[in-house]
């Protein structure tokens, strides 16, 4: 009987280890991302993540919350932050225009989903449109709890090469499954996983109302150039409101602009930056994620055929 019960205990041991290695080979979603670098992966993000609303709302870029979001397969998010009475806070251009609630909130609920998704990977890029001092954000991270799970670089403050960066499965094993860049202001010495983008990526222009998305031209480059940077289509259409130079969200074009391929698609504009740079983007910002096949485009991007 002792022999049977040590028997079975190991067998019980050697399953549950085998189910921990299948869980861990599965990396945001992908067993394909495990091994690759973080520099070598292509991913959908959620441009204005945190300005949601029905889509005739013409304040807002998402349909869906951050948590549906990130649910629905999201591992790449981008916020506005403006400060309202001393609170950072997630505002549309100003916080008069739409006001989305605190930064705290926001970052409160990825840190929450990131505790129940041990192997999950989430990004996010803070744009910092009052320009605040770094510090102000760091006390908003350390208070959600969020801090715990941010990346530093281990060649901080100098930035990593595109070939120094972790792999997927050195992150998740690390805990580091938080990785935060700012587009102004940030300060590494003082705050060191708080990256600034432009150290790190280059940018297609924003704002775009051409539906043909017929350029990827480098509007905002990282301080190494394009070559030596990861960087970041920005795919999603405005439209010009009766000629005003007010430019909202072009909901219409949603299915067309958010598609794998076609005319004007994440798939045709993707090409035409693979021509030009020689490999795909690391990201690519849509509104409104959930209208269109933007995940069968980031399957393209990074080679992953469906079965």
């Amino acid at each position: 009987m002792r022999f049977c019960a040590l028997l079975l205990a190991g067998i019980s041991l050697s399953t549950a280890a085998l189910l921990n290695t299948r869980q861990v080979q599965n990396c945001s979603g992908r067993p394909e991302f495990c091994d690759r670098k973080y520099s070598n992966v292509s991913l959908i993000g959620a441009h204005d993540s945190g300005f949601v609303g029905p889509i005739l709302d013409p304040r807002v870029n998402q349909e869906l919350n951050v948590k549906a979001q990130l649910d629905a397969g999201i591992r790449w998010l981008e916020i506005q932050v403006h400060v309202l009475n001393g609170v950072l806070s997630l505002c549309h251009t100003s916080c008069l225009e739409l006001y989305a609630g605190s930064l705290a909130k926001y970052l409160s609920d990825v840190k929450t989903w990131l505790d129940s998704h041990p192997n999950d990977v989430v990004s996010m890029i803070l744009a910092n449109a009052d320009r605040s001092n770094v510090t102000q954000y760091d006390a908003v991270f350390n208070a959600t709890g969020l801090k715990k799970y941010a990346f530093i670089p281990e060649t901080s403050p100098q930035p990593l090469s595109l070939d120094q960066w972790p792999t997927y499965r050195s992150l998740i094993a690390a805990g580091t499954r938080a990785v935060v860049f700012m587009d102004y202001r940030a300060d590494e010495p003082k705050v060191p996983y708080i990256l600034d983008e432009f150290k790190y990526y280059s940018e297609t222009p924003y704002d775009t109302t051409d539906p043909n998305f017929a350029q990827c031209t480098i509007d905002r480059a990282a301080t190494t150039g394009v070559s030596n940077s990861m960087y970041i289509m920005n795919h999603f259409l405005d439209t010009n409101v009766a000629g005003t130079g007010i430019l909202i969200p072009d909901n219409v074009r949603d299915f067309q602009t958010n598609n794998a391929t076609g005319n004007g698609s994440i798939g045709a504009q993707a090409d035409l930056c693979v021509s030009l740079y020689n490999r795909p983007p690391n990201v690519v910002f849509v509104d409104f994620f959930n209208r269109g096949d933007v995940f069968r485009a980031q399957d393209n991007l990074n080679g992953i055929k469906r079965a």
